[in-house]
């Protein structure tokens, strides 16, 4: 059931809504990121303690839906799936923007100590009581990301590369995460910070060996990428047609699910910085690019290049590198794969609890969440694959969906 509701939202009402309104604001500003991307990178790197919100946005983004994301979508929608989450990324880049300039926009707080995200700017958009009510039903929709794309997917998808006991990994991650996240917001800035930076640089180093050592196969994966895209098979691999193709829904979907362009989440860390709305809104533009249009696609390369085929997608991305680097370069990529997993729990509880700020500031009800998130983490690590992809897909829908509404609402406020 939940499948074919996810088939209907992910294949064809997510693309269309994405594809409007990402084009919607590019033409609205007039395509500035995309036609002078020079200015728009000096506009980023303008921002006043903008770099630490970055690498927190990154963290909630970079990992699972790079690796494991990417891994997924090319086994269940085929090569074509790698052009749709580039395509995605490029049209969602105007959505991002957005949604990044209106969260700095509407932050409360000050001095240099901000707060806010999407709750708030969906909530100003309205006056009085309905507002709050709506900014309440998004944050609500936050809290269950964070517990299940922020926490389900992470744990469930790096469990098959540790191997043993998956209950003591399950609890060990807990308790990882409890380590950094009770140092509170700062620890949080400062672990990814630390760890984003570093490890990011080592894989692209470790990515861009591999393809260029590889050409011959590197020309091979690029005219699939294309020829399945486009080819009549996989337009018509849904009951309904091109809108719904193999290729198209996963692109999109594993797209989303690893830049989060449109969904509002990583304009909680935005919102904390001290800059103006437009450098935190090209910084916005870069993390969709880096995340994406690079790290996606260098993954994806490696992953056809190597011809490599598995059930499992973390299994997939570690064979593949394995296959050109031996058992170093796939050991590398499933300890990145832990690391990065273990970013992203901390910074997707971190948005979680903003969420849930905006609804209720009781220590007992952040006490309660806390213990609820460290209690999926060890859930997660026994739960089956296919209904965390199910409820994933589903939830990231709804929040982007949602969300995308009020972008169009406060349209007026976006500005270069």
């Amino acid at each position: 059931m939940l499948e074919e509701i996810n088939s209907a939202l992910c294949g064809v009402l997510l693309p269309c809504v994405i594809f409007l309104v990402g084009m919607f604001f590019t033409i609205k500003l007039r395509g500035f990121y995309l036609l002078h991307p020079i200015r728009s990178a000096r506009r980023a790197l303008n921002a006043s303690g903008g770099l630490r919100p970055l690498c927190v946005a990154l963290a909630g983004t970079l990992g699972v839906g790079n690796i494991v994301g990417v891994a997924s979508a090319i086994s269940i929608g085929g090569a074509g799936a790698v052009f749709w989450m580039i395509f995605s990324a490029l049209i969602a880049m105007g959505v991002k923007y957005a949604e990044t300039h209106l969260a700095v926009k509407h932050r409360r707080g000050s001095f240099g100590q901000y707060y806010g995200g999407a709750p708030y700017y969906i909530s100003d958009s309205f006056k009085g009581r309905g507002g709050v009510i709506l900014g309440s039903i998004f944050a609500i929709l936050c809290v269950v990301n964070s517990l299940s794309t922020g926490n389900l997917v992470q744990v469930n998808s790096i469990i098959p590369v540790l191997g043993g006991n998956k209950l003591i990994w399950g609890l060990a991650l807990a308790l990882g995460v409890f380590s950094i996240v009770c140092g509170g917001q700062r620890r949080i800035e400062n672990a990814c910070s630390f760890i984003i930076p570093t490890l990011t640089i080592l894989y692209v180093i470790l990515s861009l060996y591999i393809i260029f050592s590889n050409f011959s196969g590197l020309c091979v994966a690029i005219s699939s990428i294309f020829r399945c895209a486009f080819s009549f098979k996989s337009a018509l691999s849904g009951a309904c047609g091109f809108g719904i193709s193999s290729a198209l829904r996963y692109g999109f979907s594993r797209g989303l699910l690893s830049n989060e362009a449109g969904c509002g989440t990583s304009a909680t860390a935005h919102a904390s910085s001290s800059s103006d709305a437009t450098s935190q809104g090209c910084l916005g533009v870069f993390e969709v690019f880096w995340d994406t249009v690079v790290l996606c696609t260098l993954t994806s390369l490696v992953i056809l290049i190597s011809g490599e085929s598995n059930d499992e997608p973390i299994m997939l991305a570690i064979s593949a590198y394995s296959t050109f680097t031996g058992a170093l370069g796939g050991g590398f990529i499933a300890t990145a794969c832990v690391i990065f997993a273990l970013a992203t729990l901390v910074c997707q509880f971190y948005y979680g609890m903003r969420a849930l700020e905006f609804i209720s500031s009781s220590r007992v009800t952040k006490c309660v969440y806390s213990i609820v998130f460290l209690v999926v983490c060890v859930i997660s690590s026994i739960i089956s694959n296919d209904i965390m992809w199910s409820i994933s897909d589903f939830i990231v829908c709804a929040l982007a969906l949602y969300n995308m509404v009020f972008l169009i609402k406060l349209s007026k406020e976006v500005k270069m």
